[in-house]
Order: C-alpha cells, then sequence, then structure tokens
C-alpha cells in the first residue's frame, strides 16, 4: 500500500512536472511566434512605408527609343539610370522611371503614350525621332507624332515639364532632310515651351571609341556623356521645381 501510494505520488509529481513542461514550453513557443511575428510585421511595414515614400516622390519619365533603354549596355549603365544616381547625389526628391523601348518610332510612341501616362509626372523627357531620321520616314508625320505626344503629356499631366531630346542624323537623305530633320526639333520645343536637349548624343555621335561596333548605339562610357549632357539640361529644371 505504501509504495503503491509513493509510486501513485511520484506519478502525479511527474505528471505535474510534464505538464508544467509542456505549458512553460508551448509559452516559450508562443513567445517566440509572437517575437517573429512581430519582428516579420515590422520588416512589412518598414518596407510599405518605403515604398509609400518612393511613390510619393515626383516622377521623371524618360520615354524613348534604344538609346534610353540602354541597348547593349546594362540598365545601370544606360544615361537615365545615371542621371537617377545625379539626382540621388544631388539630394533632389525625385524618381527616375525608364519607359524606352528598342526600335521605337514616334508613331509606336504615339500609340502607347496615353497607356504609359497612366499616373502623373513632374518631369517628361521625350527622346523619339532618331529612328525615324534613319528610315527617312516623312518629316510632317515625325513632326505630327511628336506633337501628339507632348499633346498627351499635357493632358494627363497640365503641371510636367516636358524636356525635349533634339537628334541629328548622316547626310545620307540628303542635305535639305537632314537640316529639316534637325531644326524640327527646336520647332517643336519652342512651339510647346518644352526645354530642348539641343543635341542628345552631343560629344558621342561618331566617335568610334565612345560607340558599339553598328557605330549608333553609345557604350557604357559614351552612355556617361549622354547622362552629362542631359543633366547639364535637366539640373536647372528640377532644382526650380524644389
Amino acid at each position: 500500500m505504501k509504495f503503491s501510494r509513493i509510486r501513485q505520488t511520484s506519478y502525479s509529481v511527474i505528471s505535474g512536472l510534464l505538464l508544467l513542461l509542456t505549458v512553460c514550453s508551448c509559452g516559450s513557443s508562443d513567445s517566440k511566434t509572437n517575437s517573429t511575428s512581430t519582428a516579420t510585421d515590422n520588416q512589412a511595414t518598414s518596407a510599405e512605408s518605403r515604398s509609400a515614400a518612393t511613390a510619393k516622390k515626383p516622377v521623371i519619365l524618360f520615354y524613348g527609343n534604344s538609346l534610353t533603354a540602354g541597348y547593349g549596355v546594362e540598365p545601370s549603365q544606360a544615361f537615365p539610370a545615371l542621371v537617377g544616381q545625379k539626382i540621388d547625389s544631388a539630394g533632389l526628391n525625385y524618381q527616375v522611371i525608364n519607359a524606352g523601348l528598342s526600335g521605337e518610332t514616334t508613331a509606336g510612341g504615339r500609340s502607347r503614350i496615353s497607356w504609359v501616362m497612366r499616373q502623373p509626372v513632374a518631369v517628361f523627357v521625350l527622346e523619339l525621332g532618331g529612328n525615324d531620321g534613319l528610315r527617312g520616314l516623312p518629316l510632317k508625320a515625325t513632326r505630327e507624332n511628336l506633337q501628339a505626344i507632348m499633346d498627351t503629356v499635357r493632358r494627363k499631366s497640365p503641371e510636367a515639364t516636358i524636356v525635349l531630346a533634339g537628334m541629328q542624323i548622316p547626310p545620307n537623305l540628303g542635305t535639305t532632310y537632314t537640316r529639316e530633320f534637325r531644326e524640327l526639333f527646336k520647332e517643336l520645343a519652342d512651339k510647346n515651351k518644352a526645354v530642348l536637349i539641343p543635341f542628345l548624343l552631343e560629344g558621342v555621335g561618331g566617335i568610334p571609341r565612345l560607340n558599339q561596333p553598328d557605330g549608333i548605339h553609345p557604350t557604357p562610357a559614351g552612355h556617361k556623356i549622354v547622362a552629362n549632357t542631359v543633366w547639364g539640361v535637366l539640373q536647372p529644371v528640377l532644382k526650380k521645381g524644389v
């Protein structure tokens, strides 16, 4: 009987200890789970905050062809990304979006501009027309397409500053076409009170060491020069808007 009672008592103590350990263990697990959950929630909240902060930054939209898209180089080496780095270094509160598309003509740009402009922009950098000129497309159509793109930007983002990148082409198609092509960018900039980059590829176009083997698309070194050219025009615009 005594042994039986002792054994029962021992079993009761052991059972009690096991129950206590189980409770403590569950409490510890819940604590760790809660701690992990809290950390995860904090990280998610932080990420959402960063995303919201970025979303609130005024947008600079680069809209162009393969030059803007950075054909043949890494996205980080293309001039829009390099301009973005300059903006960050200058402490200016803008975010850069690259909407370049290789092979794009002004007609193609006109067809997709409404879709691209679903959200407002602060600065719209228009770099199109080079492919029109290289293909010898009618200048009347190029002019109308560029005008239509700018009209859409004005309608979607009335307060946006439009920056028009001027282009030049080799004289293969005759001096008249070459001259009129070069001049149409200034004409459109004046007409629309847009900021003009006289020649996007200044100091790069026609220089073999700064271009890829096709002789058209800049190398990373070429893109750095293009970025400096764009920045020289864009920086005063951004500082004025601060």
